[in-house]
């Protein structure tokens, strides 16, 4: 019912959408003597910000067409590499013919946890010029139809594992938040198994590897609230006219919801401050907050079974740090990784993993050497700041790159 109010409202805002765009038209018209003034320019804000919070937003594209490599522009081809019902693994080709000296393959595993892998455009794009890169692109859960079977954490793996060996041996993993626990299982996985495409190293970002260490909010409400409430609060089938009809769901809009709460007096203040950018004419202010928001607001559905597992595995039994973590009743045990060689970064301001959560893989790899081990705690920085921004480019990804080609394997 909660996801059929969601479209009713969304329907019933849709005529005075169109008169916002409308009036959009009219207040912003050049042939309209009032369009220059100030009443002209502050009707034309309120349209504005009205069309933009009232908006349904679809899901954002890349759009990388050209890095920059030593002082060389080269042109990037987007392409899916491998393809599954709730993934596409994208590469970002460069097409460079024969004058590209060889870099080492990353497969960046984005979050499922709510907005698009696009979110994660400034990792890529900071990582292009120094390694081939590919992106898993997970799908949108209302637009995978029911025949196409369900999708939990085991199935997540299961995912991994393919896409690892798809790229080969040799090949180096990243996991931004969330699939920090379901790669470390992966990886560990194919380390016990002593699979020949195990990765060369592995990179956990901002992930919620052992949550009883410094739990922030989400954290504590995890455990609070327990799974059974989340299933009877926040899981909706999935309605009409969307291909994933039936489908049981945690739908975008309630995760945007909880996002949003989280900082609200934040976006209420950034939202004023559009207005008054729009009024004054303040162009370039305007564009950035468009920019952000038009990633922030994309938002997608993930299926029941996997936002419920994952809460339960990870965030209220801290299986993986318990050492009772499985994937298909076979055991899960980080000490058997012996091969892969292990990062992990954390931001000092991060208020969604707790610093320390993510450093708590070095302890659950017991034995790996000291060569083969790497933590980095960035300074001033929040959970985006861990793999977007400016000290990101600056600061961590360089240590990233630097991490990666010291364990490449000849």
């Amino acid at each position: 019912m909660l996801y059929y109010l969601y479209e009713l409202n969304h329907a019933a805002v849709a005529p005075w959408r169109a008169a916002a765009n409308f009036g959009r038209f009219f207040w912003k018209n050049p042939g309209n003597p009032l369009s220059g003034t100030y009443i002209g320019r502050s009707v034309a804000a309120s349209l504005d910000v009205f069309e933009r919070v009232t908006r349904r937003y679809g899901k954002p594209e890349f759009g990388i067409t050209a890095t920059r490599i030593n002082g060389t522009d080269y042109r990037v081809i987007e392409e899916v590499e491998w393809e599954r019902p709730f993934c596409r693994l994208l590469h970002f080709r460069i097409d460079a013919g024969q004058s590209l000296p060889k870099r080492e393959k990353l497969l960046i595993v984005s979050p499922m946890s709510g907005h698009y892998a696009t979110l994660l455009r400034g990792t890529v794009e900071a990582m292009l010029p120094e390694a081939d890169v590919y992106i898993t692109d997970w799908a949108d859960a209302r637009q995978v139809e029911l025949a196409k079977g369900h999708f939990d954490l085991d199935d997540y793996i299961d995912y991994l594992l393919e896409m690892i060996h798809h790229l080969g041996p040799g090949s180096h993993i990243m996991a931004v938040c969330q699939p920090s626990v379901p790669v470390l299982a992966a990886v560990a996985l194919m380390n016990a198994a002593n699979d020949p495409d195990v990765p060369a190293s592995m990179v956990l970002m901002g992930g919620p590897i052992d949550t009883r260490r410094n739990p922030t909010a989400v954290n504590k409400l995890a455990v609070e609230r327990g799974t059974d409430w989340f299933r009877r609060n926040v899981i909706v089938q999935v309605p009409l006219p969307h291909p994933g009809y039936m489908r049981e769901v945690y739908p975008g809009f309630l995760q945007l919801t909880g996002f949003m709460t989280m900082n609200l007096d934040r976006h209420i203040d950034a939202h004023r401050d559009l207005f008054w950018h729009l009024v004054q004419g303040d162009g370039d202010s305007a564009d950035k907050h468009d920019e952000f928001y038009d990633e922030y607001l994309s938002v997608m559905d993930l299926t029941a079974e996997f936002y419920l597992q994952t809460v339960e595995k990870v965030f209220i039994e801290h299986a993986l740090a318990r050492g009772v973590f499985s994937h298909r009743n076979t055991p899960v045990n980080p000490a058997t990784i012996t091969r892969t060689a292990l990062m992990t970064v954390e931001g000092e301001r991060d208020d969604i993993s707790g610093v320390g959560q993510t450093e708590a893989a070095h302890d659950l790899c017991s034995a790996l050497p000291p060569t083969m081990r790497l933590h980095h705690l960035q300074p001033r920085v929040g959970h985006y700041g861990v793999f977007n921004g400016s000290r990101f480019r600056e600061e961590i990804a360089p240590k990233i790159v630097g991490f990666i080609n010291s364990h490449a394997r000849q």
